[in-house]
């Protein structure tokens, strides 16, 4: 009864509107509720942009299978993106040079005045939870 209704043409019709439902809450979480994101958290969103045209593609062409593939390769490297950001969060694994704050090595007062106008959000620090769970759990 259930094969019925999961057909391929609504597995990508279901992805899509999960993909957009991360995307939109994310978006909400930063800009409605002013927790930044650091740049992990940008960079796992990626998968989910990527995930909503394979969707497009995938339910409206004509070959699903290779659209299939793609979407299960862009999960796989969004589950790889979470998981070092969650290695990162636990302390498995070190910041990349991207997460870490640079401000100790500024030596002009003119750079580091500028360098405090921006939000840089070490991937270290959870800045959100639901039930106890970081983003990237969530995500992973």
């Amino acid at each position: 009864m259930i094969h019925r209704y999961l057909n391929r043409k609504n597995f990508f019709l279901i992805i899509f509107f999960m993909s957009i439902l991360t995307l939109v809450a994310a978006l909400y979480i930063e800009y409605v509720l002013n927790i930044y994101p650091c740049r992990l958290c940008v960079y796992q969103r990626v998968p989910f942009i990527l995930s909503v045209f394979v969707c497009l593609f995938g339910y409206n062409l004509y070959n699903k299978s290779i659209w299939l593939i793609v979407l299960i390769v862009t999960f796989i490297f969004s589950a790889l993106l979470s998981g070092y950001h969650v290695g990162i969060e636990n302390l498995i694994f070190s910041e990349f040079s991207g997460c870490k704050i640079d401000n100790i090595e500024i030596q002009n007062k003119d750079q580091l005045l500028n360098s405090l106008k921006d939000v840089n959000i070490s991937c270290k620090d959870v800045t959100f939870k639901i039930l106890g769970l970081s983003l990237a759990t969530i995500n992973l």
